[in-house]
């Protein structure tokens, strides 16, 4: 008896809805047009980025699961979110600028009387399994559907960490705008989101949404969700322009030069929001450390400590063999030394760059003590100590 057509593939299990769905057709015909797509894949700005952990699996493995580091990257009891969230975005912000961190990459901004929000992720794990993977340190400040309208949601790039299945579906029954770099919008499509309410850009495409341009810049990172990693959907961070003020998101990205150019062409910012959580000395291409991270918003403000970071990609997720709280500490001590504004904000504290901006380390009264390598005395040539990979 001939075997039937299951047998002759081989059993085939349903894929996890959140593995999203490849670009075909007319996407993945724009896509090969794309400047940036070379050799069946995307690629990074001054070349080839590790995207892969360097060094052995041992030592990786060595440091991610020692007992002690292990201890240290959660925090030692709750994570003070902040309990007004709702009460404060009521009122509209009095410079025209708000921003509202929500935890890891996602910010609400409130910008010229529109509202921009950045890599929403409200799901319990960033992981296709809703009983596996890194879980939340922190409960959501605001649920998203207290959130109100949101005329536009821009997404880095496909990782778990940064797009959502459970947020884009509570979204997708909303009639929001998304903005997404090439390729993305695959995933949003196969998850309900209907074609017109895309924007799909290459680097350096930009998209009007009301008073407001958004541009996608680069950025010097990777893709990714399913059991193939085509690097057929690309990475970005984003410019959001309105009337009266400019503001950055830098998505996941390694350091590079590029930054210089992007500020040069679209800035200088009120404020920047910048990844500088998650870093180690085994994936040094495609995260940053605060100290680089401190860098790129000098960098996109032409070299002066301008306008205010505002550091993110960090206190919500466990993504890194770093202590928990180092990220807040670390870049509290390069941004004093820089002369440099930044804000600490609670999760889910709104605040306006413009205004008084939220600084005490809050992360102290939930945090073990933190190492401060990266202050280490300078030695006769004047090169500082380094930490985790980075650069000081």
């Amino acid at each position: 008896m001939a075997a039937s057509r299951s047998q002759k593939q081989g059993l085939r299990l349903p894929l996890p809805a959140a593995f999203g769905a490849d670009p075909t057709g007319a996407r993945m015909a724009r896509i090969r047009r794309s400047p940036h797509f070379r050799d069946g894949v995307f690629q990074n700005p001054g070349g080839t980025a590790r995207t892969r952990p360097s060094g052995s699996a041992r030592d990786f493995a060595r440091v991610y699961f020692d007992k002690e580091s292990r201890r240290s990257r959660a925090p030692r009891g709750p994570v003070p979110v902040h309990a007004t969230t709702l009460a404060d975005l009521a009122r509209p912000p009095a410079t025209g600028l708000r921003l509202t961190w929500m935890g890891h990459s996602s910010v609400l901004a409130e910008i010229d009387g529109q509202r921009v929000l950045f890599d929403p992720v409200w799901g319990e794990r960033c992981s296709p399994f809703p009983f596996a993977g890194p879980k939340r340190l922190h409960p959501v400040p605001v649920p998203p559907a207290s959130l109100g309208p949101v005329d536009v949601v821009v997404i880095s790039h496909d990782h778990y960490d940064h797009l959502d299945l459970p947020t884009i579906k509570a979204l997708a029954g909303t009639d929001t705008l998304f903005a997404v770099p090439l390729g993305v919008g695959a995933h949003l499509e196969h998850w309900g989101v209907s074609a017109d309410r895309l924007r799909e850009l290459d680097w350096h495409e930009s998209t009007r949404v009301g008073g407001l341009t958004l541009t996608a810049t680069p950025a010097r990172h990777f893709c990714g969700r399913g059991l193939r990693n085509t690097q057929h959907t690309l990475w970005a961070s984003w410019v959001v322009a309105g009337e009266e003020h400019r503001v950055y998101h830098s998505g996941d990205t390694g350091y590079f030069d590029g930054f210089r150019d992007i500020g040069a062409a679209h800035g200088p910012f009120d404020a920047t929001m910048i990844q500088l959580g998650a870093y180690a000395e085994f994936w040094p291409d495609i995260h940053m450390t605060p100290e680089e991270g401190v860098r790129a918003h000098l960098d996109l403000q032409q070299g002066r400590p301008d306008g205010v970071l505002l550091p993110i990609h960090w206190g919500t997720f466990n993504l890194a063999p770093h202590a928990w709280a180092e990220p807040g500490e670390w870049t509290k001590d390069a941004a004093e030394e820089a002369g440099q504004a930044v804000a600490f904000p609670r999760p889910g504290e709104p605040f306006e760059p413009a205004g008084k901006l939220p600084v005490e380390p809050w992360w102290r009264a939930v945090s073990g003590p933190i190492a401060h390598p990266w202050r280490r005395p300078r030695n006769t040539e004047g090169a500082a100590g380094t930490s985790r990979g980075g650069p000081c």
